[in-house]
């Protein structure tokens, strides 16, 4: 995706997307949330018959995540590496449980994600023509040239299949060798050619079950949809984002851990503002204020612009704005740089886990930030 500025003050987002609250639906079994594929995500992707096209590669670490991204304890980019995210998701998976929390893949935690064993990490999807059908541009450097677009969209077919399965270009090419770049006529390399019905093996993420009546507002339907996150989530009674751990987790009104996403949470120059605080309202494709003054590094000549709706505006496809002036929790126009790269004092997630979140939340849900 196309490098916006690392911003938190985003304060002066323009709420207008704003609502009292979030859609929600009555919490889901485990069971049924994990096992569950792609029933009915509105947007035309099918699975193909995974029987006739096995995936001939051992992908352990990226069943692994599939099973936890399901379950709600997200390693935000699938990517079948063991790595930071990963071991977070592990460690709220084992609190979850009661287990001994330690972030290893260890016997216990094995055990106790075997009834979900026989989900493969991968599956074969038909690229829907409403995919090829769209429009892909390069979004332009420059904010005043962003203010000018109608929505800040997808920069390739390629980033929009990505984030519909919870992962980056990078890993698709590679999950698919067969997509090679096409050359362009000054002889560089282009995006690969990718066409409709065309067969594209992909994470096997799930959860993504979208029940069309239960969402009153169909841009957000469609965010949903793109996104492969389900319309029926648990409801979250707190949230606490870590400083230490970089990581958020919600609980449930008993107080039992339900999901956990490893986020990005400030920086030495904004940092996170430790305390409690309170959920006022979600705004769902969001605008966003740009303005210099409050941003790091970015000259006063690029001027004040309001920036267009969609997955590369600088606070991504969410902003959940809190009581705390100036800062929210929101979603991201870089999904590989969740945790490895500060912010301007908000809290970043993935835009797939920060939607997931907004199916969670609701006006007046405490949210504490700790050391």
């Amino acid at each position: 995706m196309k490098h916006a500025p690392l911003l938190c003050a985003a304060a002066l987002l323009a709420l207008a997307a704003c609502s009292d609250g979030a859609d929600r639906s009555p919490p889901v079994a485990d069971a049924k949330n994990a096992a569950n594929s792609a029933e009915w995500t509105g947007d035309g992707m099918t699975s193909r018959d995974d029987a006739a096209e096995p995936d001939d590669v051992a992908r352990p670490g990226m069943q692994l995540q599939v099973v936890l991204d399901r379950l709600g304890f997200s390693s935000g980019v699938i990517d079948g590496r063991m790595g930071m995210s990963t071991t977070n998701a592990l460690k709220g998976f084992q609190e979850a449980r009661g287990l001994a929390v330690t972030g290893e893949w260890d016997a216990a935690t094995k055990a106790a994600l075997a009834q979900w064993g026989a989900i493969p990490a991968t599956r074969v999807v038909a690229v829907p023509e409403s995919y090829t059908a769209a429009g892909f541009a390069p979004l332009p450097a420059k904010a005043g040239a962003r203010a000018k677009l109608s929505a800040m969209g997808y920069e390739s077919l390629l980033e929009k299949l990505a984030e519909r399965f919870h992962t980056t270009p990078e890993v698709l090419l590679d999950l698919n060798p067969s997509l090679l770049p096409v050359t362009t006529g000054d002889g560089s390399e282009g995006a690969p050619a990718i066409t409709a019905s065309m067969p594209l093996r992909v994470p096997n993420v799930g959860a993504d079950r979208i029940v069309a009546a239960d969402i009153q507002n169909k841009e957000w339907l469609a965010t949903l949809a793109s996104l492969g996150v389900g319309s029926d989530q648990p409801e979250a009674g707190r949230i606490e984002v870590s400083k230490k751990a970089g990581t958020m987790k919600l609980f449930d009104a008993g107080g039992t851990l339900i999901a956990l996403f490893t986020v990005t949470t400030g920086s030495a120059h904004d940092p996170l503002p430790l305390g409690k605080w309170k959920v006022r309202g979600v705004g769902r494709n969001p605008d966003y204020a740009f303005d210099p003054a409050l941003l790091r590094d970015v000259p006063a000549s690029e001027g004040k612009h309001r920036l267009p709706p969609g997955p590369n505006n600088p606070v991504g496809v969410v902003w959940i704005d809190l009581d705390k002036e100036h800062y929210g929790l929101h979603g991201t126009p870089e999904p590989q740089a969740i945790g490895r790269s500060e912010s301007n004092g908000c809290v970043r997630l993935t835009n797939w886990d920060a939607a997931r979140v907004a199916q969670m939340v609701s006006v007046g849900t405490r949210v504490d930030f700790i050391a």
